[in-house]
């Protein structure tokens, strides 16, 4: 491979350190840092999950692009960076080769944050909630990058199930068609990201993480290419209460419809209306579910590598 051919990926030392001592990693996206919560508390909160992944056993590799190269696992001053510097772009998997190529900087999504830890060597990931397929689908053919990618990319994603802001059934469908296994954490209810059940039903269910490791190392054995998704609902006592999130997300659907807000601004309006009209209570119970998943995939990353 030709020097210009090589892939623009920086470690940071300390995941460097880790994979040359062959021990655990949990790679962590940067878009929920630089655009999915409120400054400052965004930095405390990045601070906050990498210690998690430690105290539980593993290494944690914030990732983002910087300056046009691909970083998995952030420095200090790094992170400072995604969660102070307004001009990050948000970049999926699609975006990565032209940030790459013009030097850009910028924060990424589930489906960049996969394929750059794949990328790496590592095999878990713990995020918040997957992108999905749009409601009204039919309609605006509006479907999350993330799903194509988690398709081409073998790694264990936790998450607590996809946005609840989504058309849940129709993601699950798709999620099928791509051939991406599903199962469920302590659970045979698919979570809905805000809430522990989304109405949803899932086949398969596992209750340590060391079935979670098993089922890795066969896809390993099988060659089986594709993600794995953990869904990991958000516990009862710390769920947004499903009646106000019905009336709240009913309400932010009509008022997107009313403003015509469609395409790539519809998640961050929905989210956004979630949040003002829960008067925060949304994003609560959005950071519990990562803190589950991120101790989890510590678990996981720690049951596997055993």
């Amino acid at each position: 491979m030709s020097p210009a051919a090589r892939p623009p990926l920086r470690l940071g030392e300390e995941v460097a350190e880790a994979r040359a001592a062959r021990r655990p990693l949990v790679a962590l996206e940067s878009t929920i840092i630089a655009h999915g919560l409120p400054r400052p508390r965004n930095l405390a909160v990045a601070r906050e999950l990498e210690k998690i992944v430690r105290d539980h056993g593993a290494v944690p590799a914030t990732v983002a692009v910087l300056d046009g190269s691909c970083v998995v696992g952030l420095g200090d001053a790094e992170l400072e960076r995604v969660a102070e510097d307004l001009s990050l772009r948000k970049l999926g998997r699609r975006d990565l080769a032209l940030a790459v190529a013009q030097g850009a900087s910028g924060a990424t999504t589930v489906s960049a944050t996969a394929s750059l830890a794949a990328l790496a060597g590592i095999r878990v990931f713990a995020t918040g909630g997957l992108g999905g397929v749009h409601r009204g689908f039919a309609e605006h053919l509006d479907e999350s990058a993330d799903l194509d990618a988690l398709s081409r990319t073998t790694i264990t994603v936790v998450s607590a199930g996809v946005k609840s802001i989504l058309d849940v059934p129709g993601t699950l469908q798709r999620l099928e068609t791509l051939n991406v296994a599903v199962v469920g954490y302590g659970t045979r209810d698919f979570p809905g990201f805000y809430l522990t059940r989304s109405g949803e039903h899932i086949d398969w269910t596992v209750e340590t993480p060391a079935q979670v490791a098993a089922i890795m190392r066969q896809q390993d054995a099988l060659g089986l290419g594709g993600a794995l998704v953990v869904a990991n609902p958000v516990g009862e006592a710390e769920q947004l209460d499903p009646v106000v999130h019905d009336q709240v997300l009913a309400s932010a659907l009509d008022e997107a419809d009313r403003q015509k807000i469609t395409g790539a601004k519809i998640t961050p309006f929905l989210l956004a209306e979630m949040v003002r009209a829960t008067r925060g209570a949304s994003l609560e119970a959005n950071l519990a579910a990562v803190r589950s998943n991120v101790r989890l995939g510590a678990e996981i990353a720690r049951a596997y590598h055993a």
